[in-house]
């Protein structure tokens, strides 16, 4: 084991099913390790991989990452087809019954919520999944069912009342008991914590001791969301807010989000005139070994609050403009404009810059 892979704890398995989550549990071993708060050998890491082509990219590189700071990683094709499911989980069932830490990335996800109703693990670790950590927290701490903010308000399908008791034993186990505890790994911030609960700050200090500091640019850069494919954001009125700021800003490069479809980038290259990027890393990483604007222009998300910790110490800006009410599509969740407002009302070291007119 690499010596920079620190002490993360006997029997630690940790499961990401994003870059980010997998950047956060580097993060995490890192802090864990500076604090003496995990003793042990190095963590195994799962990946749960996804189908989406270029979040495979990002977690294959993140994964080289992991190993260089001496992790192993368990690459899992999780979703190959109607019974990878089923092969996964069996599979994994001795390794979640020997481990004495489990550390998640997303605790929405109903294949972590089946990880968990297997585990005995005395130990969970939370670690940021983007600004849903701060939902999740929320929620555990009101006692409410785990629904991710943009579906929240609609009916229950039949799909999720079918699950229902799996996601009401999730809950239970990542409620801190006598035989359990739990801690939240977090950037965001976090208004109401769940009694018991240990919050513990991520300040990216793994990603800024090992990457920059970044050479700038003269010029500004753009951020992209997935909000317009999550279906909260109408999309005619996206391309005219991001032409709008562009032109207003000087803009001239677009870091696409990794869920952002071919055919909205493609519009986005043609009528803004913007050079799309597709990020091989977490914006955070791309960001940290440069070059990057002296502004980053941003919507709310989590880069809003991840960016400022990541770029401490250099001279880079991030402004992040609000989403006008108008944006939102009649199919969005009713907590979508306050959640929003709430992302980026409560983002620190950032400049604000109110929300673009669009006709």
């Amino acid at each position: 084991m690499s010596p920079r892979a620190g002490s993360t704890g006997p029997h630690t398995l940790a499961f990401v099913e994003s870059p980010v989550q997998l950047l956060n549990v580097l993060e995490w071993a890192h802090t864990s390790a500076q604090n003496g708060t995990a003793p042990g050998a190095g963590l195994t890491l799962v990946v749960l991989s996804p189908n989406d082509p270029m979040t495979r990219g990002q977690l294959r590189r993140m994964a080289e990452l992991a190993r260089d700071e001496g992790h192993s990683v368990r690459w899992e094709e999780a979703r190959g087809g109607t019974t990878a499911p089923f092969h996964t989980i069996g599979g994994l069932a001795p390794l979640l019954r020997r481990a004495r830490r489990i550390v998640m990335g997303d605790p929405f996800s109903r294949y972590v919520q089946l990880l968990l109703t297997i585990t005995r693990a005395p130990d969970l670790v939370v670690v940021d999944d983007g600004t849903a950590t701060m939902e999740f927290v929320a929620q555990l701490a009101r006692g409410e069912r785990l629904v991710r903010w943009h579906r929240k308000g609609g009916r229950p399908g039949p799909r999720d009342l079918l699950f229902a008791p799996v996601s009401f034993l999730a809950r239970r186990r990542l409620t801190p008991s006598e035989r359990r505890t739990v801690e939240v790994f977090s950037s965001m911030p976090i208004d109401e914590t769940p009694i018991g609960v240990r919050v513990t700050a991520n300040d990216f200090s793994w990603t800024r001791a090992r990457f920059g500091p970044p050479r700038l640019t003269k010029g500004a850069d753009m951020v992209g969301t997935s909000l317009v494919e999550t279906g909260v954001v109408d999309g005619d009125r996206y391309v005219q807010a991001v032409r709008t700021l562009a032109k207003s800003h000087g803009a001239t490069r677009y870091f696409a989000h990794r869920r952002e479809s071919a055919e909205k980038l493609h519009r986005l290259a043609a009528e803004t005139g913007l050079e799309i990027v597709r990020p091989d890393l977490p914006l955070e990483l791309i960001a940290r070994r440069g070059p990057i604007g002296r502004t980053i222009l941003s919507f709310p998300s989590t880069v809003v609050h991840t960016l400022p910790l990541a770029l401490a110490g250099t001279e880079v800006r991030v402004a992040v403009c609000d989403i006008d009410p108008a944006w939102l599509t009649e199919n969005a969740s009713p907590r979508a404009q306050g959640f929003l407002s709430g992302v980026t009302g409560t983002a620190r070291d950032v400049h604000r810059l109110s929300a673009v007119t669009s006709a």
